[in-house]
């Protein structure tokens, strides 16, 4: 074996190394984030809940009553709540956040946070090094790209945090979700390291792909907020009409942000990253030009990514007509991020087209 494939060796081994341990380490955050809510679910303070059934916005944000301690009482600042309202919807505090106000809970969301960016700087590591043994961009098949995919989602997230954004309560569901992508990817979509096929040796490769994967992971965050919208409106409307959420609602679903919070949240996630996917798709069909000599051709990748943008630009246009907005244009939301997935999942796997690269 020569130096060369040997060093190649070495750091594909490297690569495997640091992905499984990034694994190790997002379960422990995992667990560090399940503390931050089960401690959270303890907080005695009337919440959303409370919001809703008296007039909005009365009162100040009041001091959490954390234990005592030498004759002393600990006392945590609840933190402050904003509103936000439109014509004909309902004026409801934001929740507390999964700590739900309490010194341990948000103790314990420090500690998945800090978790996270430690099993994030080591999953990036992972992706470097399958990189530096492939000698080009680490998303060729299936298994880079979704190891590189819940890379770059941990990273927006975690920008999110240091934008200050009220974003924490994201931190459960993707930490869930990269695990599992992790855990497919190593056990049913892993292939060794090796070159790509000829029409794949361009520097389109960067551009394409690497713009996809930033789309796939924020994407991913709006559908986050999107699935949360819906449980959370749901609990308002039942709250608003009289009715008495169940203890698992009261307990989880007030601690998130407003309906219309989340609904915001994600209109301005997915309306960031649309024209990047406009940009995706127009930068693919350039590189098709070159690679195939024809910049469309009706491929199975790239109808579905037409698909895709179809549906994302039809949820855009719903969000700007009064009469869809709400459950109606989050339903063509997650509509939308389905067909991304099966753009990604179902047409690599279960279809044959010019873009079967998937390698497993």
């Amino acid at each position: 074996m020569s130096l060369a494939a040997a060093t190649n060796e070495n750091l594909a081994h490297t690569s495997n190394v640091l992905i499984y341990s990034s694994m190790a380490v997002y379960t422990l955050a995992f667990f560090a984030h399940i503390a931050e809510w089960v401690f959270g679910s303890r907080s005695k303070v009337g919440r959303t809940a409370a919001a809703l059934s008296g007039p909005a916005g009365a009162g100040t944000a009041p001091k959490v009553v954390i234990g005592q301690q030498g004759g002393t009482t600990a006392v945590l600042e609840r933190p402050k709540v904003v509103t936000r309202s439109a014509a004909g919807s309902r004026d409801v505090p934001d929740g507390p956040g999964a700590a739900g106000g309490t010194f341990k809970g948000d103790l314990w969301g420090r500690i998945a946070v800090s978790l996270t960016v430690v099993a994030f700087a080591v999953q990036a590591g992972g992706v470097v090094a399958r990189a530096m043994s492939v000698r080009r961009a680490p998303w060729g098949n299936m298994y880079e790209f979704s190891i590189t995919f819940s890379t770059v989602a941990v990273g927006a997230y975690l920008i999110l945090l240091v934008l200050r954004k009220n974003v924490r309560w994201i931190g459960l569901l993707l930490v869930t979700t990269v695990l599992l992508d992790l855990g497919i990817a190593t056990t049913t979509l892993y292939t060794d390291s090796d070159q790509l096929v000829p029409a794949l040796h361009s520097y389109w490769l960067w551009i394409h792909v690497s713009t996809a994967i930033i789309c796939g992971a924020v994407f991913y965050l709006g559908a986050v907020g999107t699935l949360l919208y819906l449980f959370r409106d749901s609990y308002e409307n039942k709250i608003a009409n009289g009715g008495t959420p169940g203890r698992f609602a009261s307990s989880v679903l007030d601690r998130l942000p407003a309906a219309k919070s989340l609904d915001t949240f994600s209109y301005r996630i997915n309306a960031a990253v649309f024209p990047l996917w406009t940009f995706t798709i127009i930068a693919g069909a350039i590189w098709a030009g070159d690679a195939w000599g024809r910049y469309w051709g009706w491929d199975p990748k790239e109808v579905w990514s037409f698909i895709t943008w179809v549906a994302y630009a039809c949820y855009l246009h719903a969000r700007a007509t009064a009469g869809w907005k709400g459950r109606k244009a989050a339903y063509l939301a997650l509509i939308a991020f389905g067909c991304w997935l099966f753009n990604y999942y179902g047409v690599n796997i279960f279809v044959t087209g010019k873009h079967s690269y998937a390698g497993v």
